[in-house]
């Protein structure tokens, strides 16, 4: 269904507008999850006055989501305003300098690729397509003076021109057989087999009809086997960024993409000229990655996502500023965020260059923070903020990003610079009106490693405190993310709440938001002490809360998640019941079919092949034998993060072990069940198999 009136409102007063009688409240479904508007990250324009922002309305129906762009008030005056109503989406959304136009990618008709299209926002009208390239066209940024637009387009080796990559893909397409042949690494990438086609970057005039140049053909840096943009889940990007001259274009890529075996794959910034010609590297270290350059205001500075590349199984990602000096490599940068002991997910500039502004998770938030552009402490605008902040954007004296809780769903809204936060939307603030979604309590503990472990837990519809409830351990993925003060669309722990569990989630060793020795401290160490964690988070939890019945416990997981479901399946029978999708059980088993693997040797002390004991010590598999535990496992046979041998065998040993069990596959899934009638079904099943287990 389409919105209804949509008004600003004060996040601060959402509770108010959930009905008083507590048994008028219903437990939340699947229904409530799934169909949630979907709201992207805002883009704002360059008056700081408006934000576009994509929303979708999702649907069981096959093809049946609805998403389109809305323009969104900073300062809340409007309603927001729906900008386009077609029958597929828009992404990339780019502001003209002037604030005149947007610029989109977008399939419109009998599309088979997406193209750009140009919105003219001074009034009514629809968007102009300006592109019309055989392998489609999708990033776009204007040029400093709104004459010209880069963008991306993915085309065949060699090709210097269109006329060339539509007669290769014609050919391709008329092949008699289905082959693809590789002489690099990885061969695969999460739900997809790689081919041979690279990211390019090309200008054109910002108008219908005009041609499109490549600016990367015929160059040395395309023909290196090892070139690539930065690697994003359906492909690469070359996050281009137009010089303050408007001369030229800086870029991030990498020639060293076919050493992904035995190698950090390291990324960096290249200049090459708006009319074409051998881009010329910027940055040249080894031991570190620059991504996503962006420049201030005045031109002056260039910014970029800072990565070491070392030996370490984990480093922060942090924020690298530059003196801008053109046609010249820019030597080494200075680290905004060297003291601050938390990773950075997203940055912007102040209007004024003053300073940067920068999300990160801290303790299973996303806080804003703000550091001054010339360097200094690093300060969270609101040090005590719940929930998820994404997408942070400057508007003047003023952020916009989207926001959300755990009792909150996703909405856009406002900070000042003291950290005030107000509601620009209303996408989704009616939908669980009338749905019981409280707020995850919190709790600490310190762990037998002598490590202080942080847990949220989520709790059932109509809690009552004098009652007992089964716990459920619901445990991320990662092992270097966490589990935050938020929904989930595919894991939501309020879902798996909601039959009347106490879900608990942990962010065991490993996890990240506490520093960056906590995160380390999980190298050679994969598996054990994470577990460990998991056993002690619970006892935690029964000790400090008397509505929780230690009688009845399960585990869940998903990811590095299911990869702990299946260690405390080999290593525990604490547990009445365990759920795990997409885990190893084998550590080389994994490692030799996965789509990535070196990172898999720092972690385990070496290769399979050398004198690490890790692999043998931490699979689950060396401890088949001991499998004892009630298990549902799931996978979708498109994963190809952690491939479907890796269920497979785990199932093996359950069925040779005489242990009770189901399985389910998803033949048309990847690493996630992303079809809503699925992932239904699968919400339906995990409910049912922890029913005959936790149920009195």
């Amino acid at each position: 269904m389409r919105f209804k009136h949509i008004l600003p409102v004060c996040l601060t007063v959402l509770a108010a507008l959930q009905p008083a009688g507590a048994d008028e409240l219903r437990a939340i479904t699947h229904e409530d999850i799934w169909t949630l508007a979907r709201v992207s990250t805002p883009v704002i324009a360059p008056d700081g006055q408006h934000a576009v922002v994509s929303v979708t309305e999702p649907s069981y129906e096959e093809d049946a989501d609805v998403s389109d762009l809305w323009l969104v008030t900073v300062d809340g005056s409007q309603s927001p305003r729906r900008l386009t109503a077609t029958k597929s989406g828009e992404s990339d959304v780019a502001w003209r300098p002037d604030g005149g136009a947007i610029a989109f990618s977008a399939k419109r008709g009998d599309d088979e690729v997406a193209q750009l299209f140009v919105l003219d926002m001074s009034g009514p009208g629809e968007a102009v397509r300006i592109t019309d390239l055989s392998t489609g066209g999708k990033k776009p940024v204007w040029s400093p003076d709104g004459e010209r637009i880069a963008f991306e387009s993915r085309v065949y080796p060699g090709a210097l021109d269109d006329d060339a990559n539509a007669a290769e893909k014609e050919a391709r397409e008329e092949r008699k057989y289905n082959v693809s042949a590789y002489e690099m690494f990885p061969i695969r990438y999460w739900d997809h087999w790689r081919d041979d086609l690279q990211t390019h970057l090309f200008v054109q005039a910002a108008e219908p009809g005009a041609t499109a140049k490549d600016l990367l053909a015929d160059t040395e840096l395309v023909a290196h086997p090892g070139y690539s943009g930065s690697r994003t889940l359906s492909g690469d990007t070359l996050n281009a960024a137009w010089t303050p001259d408007g001369k030229a274009l800086v870029f991030n890529a990498t020639t060293n993409l076919d050493e992904a075996a035995h190698s950090r794959v390291r990324f960096h910034l290249y200049a090459v000229d708006a009319d074409g010609g051998e881009p010329m590297p910027l940055t040249e270290s080894t031991a570190w990655s620059c991504t996503g350059p962006q420049f201030s205001a005045d031109g002056k500075q260039l910014y970029c996502g800072y990565s070491p590349e070392n030996d370490r199984v984990y480093n922060h990602d942090e924020i690298a500023r530059f003196r801008w000096r053109s046609a010249r490599p820019l030597g080494e940068p200075d680290l905004l965020t060297a003291g601050f002991d938390r990773s950075v997910s997203g940055f912007d500039i102040s209007g004024d260059g003053k300073t940067v502004y920068l999300t990160a998770a801290d303790a299973g938030r996303s806080r804003v923070y703000a550091v001054p552009a010339e360097g200094g402490d690093v300060r969270a605008l609101d040090p005590d903020s719940r929930g998820v902040y994404a997408g942070v954007q400057a508007a003047g004296n003023q952020i916009v990003a989207r926001w959300e809780s755990s009792a909150v769903p996703a909405e856009i809204v406002r900070l000042d610079a003291a950290g005030g936060h107000h509601a620009l939307s209303r996408f989704n603030a009616d939908r669980l009106a009338d749905v019981d979604l409280q707020p995850f309590r919190e709790f600490w503990f310190e762990s037998s490693s002598g490590r202080r472990v942080h847990s949220w837990l989520a709790l059932p519809p109509d809690f009552d405190e004098s009652r007992r409830y089964p716990l459920v351990l619901q445990i991320h993925g990662g092992p270097f993310s966490s589990s935050m003060d938020s929904q989930h669309v595919r894991w939501s722990a309020s879902l798996l709440a909601a039959p009347g569990y106490v879900v608990l989630m942990t962010d065991y060793t490993g996890s990240v938001g506490y520093g960056a020795a906590f995160s380390r401290a999980i190298g050679g160490d994969p598996l054990k002490t994470p577990g460990q964690d998991l056993l002690e988070a619970a006892e935690a939890a029964i000790e400090r809360y008397p509505f929780i019945d230690a009688d009845r416990q399960a585990a869940t997981g998903a990811s590095y998640g299911g990869h702990l479901v299946n260690w405390l399946q080999a290593t525990t029978t604490h547990f009445k019941t365990l759920v795990g999708h997409a885990g190893l059980v084998d550590l080389e088993g994994q490692y030799s079919s996965s789509d990535g693997i070196y990172h898999r040797e720092i972690m385990n002390g070496g290769p399979p092949w050398g004198d690490s004991e890790v692999w043998r010590e931490q699979s689950p598999s060396t401890y088949a034998d001991r499998f004892a535990t009630p298990i549902l496992l799931t996978i979708g046979e498109k994963d190809y993060r952690v491939p479907v041998n890796q269920t497979i065998a785990a199932w093996s040993y359950v069925q040779r072990q005489q242990v009770p069990g189901r399985l389910l596959v998803f033949h048309d899934a990847n690493h996630w069940i992303m079809k809503g009638e699925e992932a239904r079904y699968y919400w339906n099943e995990v409910h049912a198999w922890l029913a005959r287990y936790l149920t009195d």
